[in-house]
């Protein structure tokens, strides 16, 4: 019984494992991959898992996109995410110069990963539209807005671009602008108090004023490392593209060497055979000037005996 039960685990496991590497095959490729995956889940016996697979929906290339960065920055897309988190924890008690302050290291951060995920798409051989990086950009802001879209991203399964609230919940759970004061909720006084409930009350003001300051902190320092991150993604980046220029130039002067190499090849092979056949006709002119010769020495050896013959004869 417990091994029936650890091999439904193990496929458990392996149809999981199908679907994330699913949804990072490109979305022209989808459909085919989808089907090639759900015949072999049915042949093996796994008529489930064949359902699951054929029931995956292809997704946006925004999303493909997406989903491609989070497997392919494991790292980065967990910071993001606890960066999402920290500032979700830190926004229902932020000043106007706090929420300001993270607004623009959050938009510098989506900025940088949205271009992540378009180089990764380069990289598979699709190239992202204006519009689908867009949708990139609204997917990762909705993913530090919201917990849900979080949550979705987090599967590295989407299906179409997510879309954020327009800012992170307020307090009361409406929408706040950033850099928009607060109102503090009116209160009535009580009739009477007592100086121990002041006492208390002052605590627990106090304990409320330490979490937000420790938040803020966390919040502040999330950010920091994001934007740390970030300047190291956009150095790395950048010698990636230098290096990449140094490789084409290389290649592009090999390639004009090799050109130049069988121009002359060329040019050799033809002197080559000019010289052949200027020595062929050398050895025929030899050749000739030699039987020629020979005929002329047998003459020669002729008319000598003939005159030999012919003294001899007169003496």
């Amino acid at each position: 019984m417990e091994r029936k039960r650890g091999r439904r685990a193990d496929a458990a496991s392996d149809v999981e494992t199908v679907l994330d590497d699913l949804y990072t095959t490109p979305p022209p490729g989808f459909v085919a991959r989808r089907e090639e995956l759900a015949v072999a889940a049915r042949t093996a016996g796994r008529a489930e898992d064949s359902r699951r697979i054929r029931a995956a929906r292809r997704p946006t290339l925004a999303a493909w996109a997406a989903n491609l960065l989070l497997r392919s920055q494991p790292e980065e897309s967990r910071r993001f995410l606890e960066l999402g988190q920290a500032l979700r924890d830190a926004y229902r008690t932020l000043d106007a110069d706090g929420i300001k302050e993270l607004s623009e290291q959050r938009r510098s951060v989506v900025s940088a990963l949205s271009r992540q995920a378009a180089e990764l798409a380069r990289a598979a051989g699709h190239r992202l539209s204006d519009a689908a990086r867009q949708d990139v950009e609204s997917t990762l802001r909705a993913v530090l807005t919201d917990e849900d879209a979080a949550d979705q991203w987090a599967t590295g399964r989407l299906e179409g671009a997510l879309t954020p609230p327009s800012d992170f919940p307020s307090p009361t759970g409406t929408t706040t602008a950033p850099g928009t004061p607060r109102k503090s909720p009116k209160r009535t006084a009580a009739p009477s108090r007592s100086a121990s409930a002041t006492r208390a009350k002052d605590d627990l003001a106090d304990r409320r004023r330490r979490k937000r300051q420790e938040e803020l902190a966390r919040a502040r320092k999330a950010a920091a490392d994001a934007e740390r991150r970030l300047r190291d993604r956009r150095a790395e980046q950048a010698d990636a593209d230098a290096s990449s220029r140094q490789a084409r130039d290389r290649h592009d002067q090999a390639r004009e060497k090799t050109a130049a190499a069988e121009r002359q090849l060329r040019q050799a092979r033809e002197e080559l055979e000019r010289a052949a056949r200027g020595q062929q006709k050398a050895e025929d002119r030899l050749q000739a000037a030699a039987d020629a010769l020979a005929r002329a020495e047998q003459a020669a050896r002729e008319a000598a005996a003939e005159v030999e013959r012919l003294a001899t004869s007169d003496g």
